[in-house]
């Protein structure tokens, strides 16, 4: 087996037509040096922190957008920049940034404050302290120096989910007991309405300043992707239809670049893996059905166990060829599940919640119909390739054991 693991990767080495120049600049993490249909975003964030470069506290803004549209990008970029600007003789600004999807690094507030404190230099033990020494830790570090700090809280909702609003209120509050320092905050979500369930309290202080980052249309998708693909790619491997290809599917899922940054790369690794000489429109295909499996699948692995049971539910009532499937009939496929697998099984209305979950995912289509005098109910379908539906299965069979 070694052996053909060493040819594999000599074969790697040895081919002599390489598809990536830079395999990086075509992930969502690479940093261009221009980010093309974003200067109006850039130019109002680097006006509304600009005041930092004086010494005043910049105002809390919180960056809107959908996934894709450029959010992190620019709030990195501006951070950069204005770090760059503050080492020149201005009032020394540090910038510090924390994606708070990450296990272990914002999922408790005292983690959130540890982190920012590795930021900022300080060691600090990962768990052990009570929360209130870390604040403090935080705020001495902070009040040590004449500086402003901006906090940039990515995917901030997620945050807010775990652990409440209460550290929100926090931060805002800081700047009223620091001397020397100042501190802002630049929060960053996908959720367009996040800002209406914080506490009215939490949303006068944060939400001074609002920015939105519209989605990318197929054109200006274009030219992101011509742009990393001269990065990315040699001259010769692009078919002109790739692109184009790219830039439309992406656009049609609310234009997020990042997908459509992700179809371009995966189908340059299909061609990379079978030593063919262009990438054409056939690999896009290949490459969204790859990528289209590999998100269904790994979204099924981390549903909560009631999901689970419904999902599993309702490709029983597939497989049995059922058609017009209802919530009525998932439920009682449901009712019998719980009761073999030992859990204590929700009411039909909470199913019917889980069920509107899952079509958001995409795993399954439920479609809400009129029952006349007798209501109302979902009928579902699932909304996956047959391979994705066994996989799925397999999946739901191993975790739903006793």
């Amino acid at each position: 087996m070694s052996r053909n693991i060493q040819t594999i990767f000599q074969e790697f080495i040895t081919k002599s037509t390489p598809v990536f120049k830079n395999r990086d600049a075509l992930t969502s993490h690479f940093a261009p040096e221009t980010i093309p249909h974003r200067n109006e975003q850039i130019n109002t964030l680097a006006s509304i922190v600009a005041p930092s470069l004086k010494g005043g506290r910049p105002s809390n803004i919180f960056i809107y957008g959908l996934t894709g549209t450029g959010k992190t990008l620019c709030a990195k970029y501006i951070g950069e920049e204005l770090e760059k600007m503050s080492h020149q003789g201005t009032n020394l600004v540090k910038v510090l940034y924390i994606n708070c999807k990450m296990k272990k690094v914002a999922d408790t507030e005292y983690r959130l404050v540890a982190e920012l404190i590795r930021l900022l230099g300080e060691d600090i033990p990962a768990t052990g302290l009570p929360t209130e020494t870390v604040y403090q830790t935080f705020f001495n570090i902070i009040d040590s120096r004449e500086w402003v700090v901006i906090v940039i809280l990515d995917e901030v909702d997620t945050l807010v989910e775990k652990m409440g609003d209460s550290f929100l209120y926090n931060f805002t509050r800081i700047n009223q007991e620091l001397k020397k320092a100042k501190v802002a905050i630049m929060g960053i979500t996908n959720d367009l309405h996040f800002i209406d369930i914080l506490d009215p309290r939490v949303k006068s202080s944060l939400s001074e300043e609002e920015l939105l980052f519209p989605p990318y249309n197929a054109l200006e998708l274009q030219d992101i992707l011509k742009h990393r693909a001269e990065i990315g790619f040699h001259n010769y491997i692009l078919s002109e239809e790739v692109i184009p290809k790219c830039a439309a599917l992406a656009a049609q899922e609310h234009g997020d670049a990042r997908r459509a940054l992700d179809l371009l790369r995966v189908a340059g690794e299909i061609v990379e893996r079978n030593s063919e000489p262009k990438i054409t429109e056939k690999h896009v295909d290949i490459a969204q059905d790859k990528i289209d499996y590999d998100r269904i699948v790994e979204s099924v692995k981390s549903l909560p166990k009631q999901t689970k049971v419904v999902l599993w539910s309702t490709i029983q009532l597939v497989d049995q060829k059922r058609e017009d499937i209802q919530t009525g009939d998932v439920y009682g496929i449901y009712e019998n599940k719980c009761k073999e697998t030992g859990l204590y099984p929700l009411t039909q209305r909470r199913i019917s919640d889980l069920i509107s979950e899952l079509d958001m995912t995409g795993i399954i289509n439920a479609k809400i119909v009129s029952l006349g005098r007798y209501g109302r109910t979902r009928e579902i379908k699932l909304s996956v390739s047959q391979p994705a539906k066994e996989k799925i299965r397999d999946i739901l069979d191993h975790d739903l054991v006793i």
